[in-house]
């Protein structure tokens, strides 16, 4: 069994961005760059079923600028057997990413795709789902637990409502949410490992994907600072400022 993990180079989730002066973007230039968190559990969570005997090769795939590779390396020092590099300069809208990773998923041929549930640089969310529905094939979402028995795959997802278990035969789609495993510490030994890794090269013109952008960003900002707190002396002062002013009662 092939599973195909899809992982995006983001700014680490430590580093605090701030808007470019002409209000055009953030800047990134001189960011920290790291996995996105959450494709890092897919991934750790996709080694350990090769660990666990219920697959044969992992394939990590990424799109994005010559040093999306430093990515692709981390995936395949933490167990993935090989790498896909989409090469593409520019960013892509979440719909033109979905038919990028659909049109290496008909090459590859996976049983199981799997992708953290959201990247936190646009907290989208919505390429599992859109891959899922380009490839016909059943989806989950927001997973915190797998079983796979042979061709069958149950998982766990999380809901607003509490935990649903659902079922479906593979090959399937599914996105991974913060409890599904915890990532392994990869270390400078499998990291020189990794380098020997192959990891293949497919400029993004050649999957012949419409790309193009559909939105226009006008603007961003900085969100508004947040106000000083104000402490009260008792319970009845707060019941007069929910009630009064916040209005909230």
């Amino acid at each position: 069994m092939k599973i195909f993990v899809a992982v995006k180079r983001v700014v680490d989730y430590n580093v605090k961005v701030h808007v470019l002066a002409d209000h055009s973007d953030v800047d990134i230039a001189s960011a920290k760059m790291s996995m996105n968190p959450f494709d890092e559990i897919a991934v750790e969570q996709a080694v350990r079923l090769k660990e666990a005997g219920k697959a044969d090769e992992v394939v990590a795939v990424s799109i994005g600028p010559a040093k999306t590779v430093d990515t692709l390396r981390v995936a395949m020092a933490m167990g993935a057997d090989r790498a896909v590099h989409v090469v593409c300069d520019e960013t892509l809208e979440p719909v033109a990413v979905a038919r990028v990773l659909a049109a290496v998923a008909r090459r590859e041929t996976p049983d199981l795709l799997m992708f953290g549930k959201q990247a936190i640089d646009n907290d989208a969310g919505q390429i599992a789902p859109m891959v899922s529905a380009m490839l016909d094939m059943p989806v989950a979402i927001n997973v915190s637990a797998i079983e796979l028995d042979g061709t069958r795959l149950t998982v766990v997802r999380e809901t607003d409502t509490g935990l649903m278990r659902v079922a479906a035969d593979l090959p399937a789609v599914l996105s991974a949410d913060l409890r599904l495993a915890e990532p392994r510490y990869v270390t400078l030994p499998n990291m020189m490992k990794a380098k020997k890794k192959p990891v293949a090269t497919i400029a993004v013109e050649e999957l012949g994907c419409d790309i193009a952008r559909r939105n226009t960003r006008l603007e961003v900002v900085e969100p508004p600072a947040r106000a000083a707190g104000t402490k009260l002396e008792s319970v009845d002062a707060l019941l007069d400022v929910l009630k009064n002013k916040a209005k909230v009662l």
